[in-house]
């Protein structure tokens, strides 16, 4: 019996401090709420607020704008000389569709390809559009694609080889930006470009690409007849923009938005990258000049056909030619077209080249840069040449190619 009542007591003891605990644990949380709710409208004094609410001060709403859900919106002006440049020029570049009968039967061509182009002038209704020889090459029609999707015919006005420049004339009703022309004897290395055009066709139209210029006053070697031989050593600007197929003939712009070059070509191997070629537009503009007015490049002629002499076998230098052992270059004559400028003047076959106008040449690459970027039709010209081991000088007057042909 008395361990009956010690076990009661017991009860009741804990009974009583169970009692006590919850009740000062129910006194605490009271007064915890109570601490919260005095607390919080001084912690909106503070302009406390979510973790995901940007502190900043152009940007924090007040508080009365926070509860009510009233969010202001913010713009970001993303105007640069960069969009600035592009919006002016950028409706002037067109893509280029070559299209190609594949048989006399067919009546509808095939698309043979695309480029790009510039519209450069609109005169008398008529827009016209500078762009590559080689997209337009081998083409039986051609359409032109405006920035806006409008698809134009367009005919070929002329097309220049040597320069890989071509000219092409449309309908200019449909036509509202002209490209223009800037300064590219006046570009520096590390100036930034942009390139404009539609690389891998006209899904990607109106692309554009940002970069410098790497280099001025480059020469690239051009295989014309694929011979393996030099035919010609293009000028060109060299930039890291990406320039890619179907980039070719569009424009290379400065931060002003001004064209100054045409996009030509890009050196593609497995180790190079970054390096695209553009045809300075100082250069291109009397070829433009030309095709446009013309049909082809009006340049000067002597009348000739020729070889290096560097091709011919040391014997035959020696024995054939008599050329002075010390003299290893200039251009041997192989014939001579007669009444031609060379056969006025007196040259004759086997008679090799070595000087024009006092500047010495040593391969037909370098007389024809000579011929055709410092001379004009119906200039006179000095030449210097071997005849039998004899150095003899002579004067003719170039005439235009295309009349003796």
């Amino acid at each position: 019996m008395g361990y009956y009542d010690d076990e009661n007591q017991s009860r009741s003891k804990q009974k009583g401090s169970r009692g006590g605990y919850f009740l000062a644990s129910l006194v605490g949380v009271i007064l915890g709420v109570v601490l919260i709710l005095v607390a919080i409208p001084q912690l909106s004094d503070y302009n406390i607020l979510p973790y995901d609410v940007n502190p900043d001060e152009n940007l924090a709403s007040t508080d009365e704008e926070y509860h009510n859900g009233n969010v202001e919106k913010v713009s970001v002006d993303v105007t640069t000389d960069i969009t600035k440049a592009v919006d002016k020029a950028g409706d002037a570049v067109v893509g280029i569709t070559n299209i190609q009968s594949q048989s006399f039967w067919e009546q509808n061509g095939q698309e043979a390809g695309t480029g790009s182009g510039v519209i450069y002038k609109k005169e008398n209704g008529k827009a016209y559009v500078v762009t590559n020889y080689h997209v337009i090459e081998g083409a039986d029609q051609l359409e032109v694609t405006l920035s806006d999707g409008t698809k134009i015919p367009a005919e070929i006005k002329g097309g220049d080889i040597w320069t890989d420049l071509a000219v092409l004339e449309m309908d200019g009703k449909n036509v509202k930006s002209v490209a223009e022309f800037g300064n590219s004897d006046q570009l520096k290395a590390g100036e930034p470009v942009i390139a404009i055009g539609n690389p891998l066709g006209l899904s990607f139209s109106g692309s554009v690409t940002k970069g410098i210029i790497s280099g001025v006053e480059r020469t690239i070697p051009v295989d014309f007849d694929q011979d393996g031989r030099e035919d010609w050593q293009a000028e060109v600007i060299q930039t890291d923009a990406a320039i890619n197929p179907g980039n070719s003939g569009g424009a290379l712009i400065n931060i002003s938005g001004q064209v100054i070059g045409i996009n030509s070509m890009k050196i593609a191997q497995e180790a190079v990258e970054g390096i695209g070629l553009a045809i300075p537009i100082n250069y291109a503009q009397p070829i433009i000049k030309d095709l446009e007015k013309y049909g082809e490049v009006k340049r000067p002629a002597m009348g000739v056909t020729l070889q290096d002499v560097n091709q011919i076998t040391s014997y035959h230098q020696e024995q054939t030619l008599k050329l002075p052992k010390d003299v290893k270059e200039g251009v041997m004559i192989r014939e001579v077209v007669p009444n031609s400028p060379a056969a006025q003047a007196g040259l004759q076959e086997l008679d090799v080249i070595v000087e024009l106008d006092g500047e010495k040449v040593a391969d037909i690459i370098e007389l024809r840069k000579h011929l055709y970027n410092k001379k004009s039709v119906g200039d006179q010209m000095k030449v210097k040449f071997y005849r039998n081991g004899e150095l003899q000088e002579t004067t003719m007057k170039l005439t235009d190619e295309s009349q003796m042909m």
